[in-house]
């Protein structure tokens, strides 16, 4: 899960999913997390705006060693992975479109 450089790399066999050819946005959810719907509405919008752009959403509760692995602490938690399936942002708490867009533009 590691690239040789020390850097997280998630692939398609540990999301679950194919990773988007530019970058990926990945949503770790809960099921009774209200801003998780919220930020699922807007990864998705920006997935569809930008080519290349994949949303990934993870069951945080069905996950756990996944979470634990990446230290993810409450929901909505998003990882922007590069095209190589490296982190290259993370957030927690709904994030602005804006923002994700931005996310998005460091990440390809």
């Amino acid at each position: 899960m590691r690239d040789g450089e020390g850097s997280p790399r998630l692939g398609a066999a540990v999301l679950g999913a194919e990773l988007g050819e530019r970058a990926t946005l990945v949503q770790f959810s809960s099921a009774f997390c209200q801003p998780c719907r919220a930020t699922r509405r807007t990864l998705s919008e920006v997935a569809a705006m930008v080519d290349g752009v994949a949303h990934i959403e993870i069951d945080a509760e069905s996950r756990l060693e996944l979470v634990r692995a990446l230290d993810i602490a409450r929901t909505p938690t998003v990882l922007v992975l590069d095209a190589a399936g490296r982190i290259v942002r993370r957030a927690s708490g709904p994030p602005r479109r804006a923002d994700v867009i931005a996310a998005v533009g460091d990440a390809v």
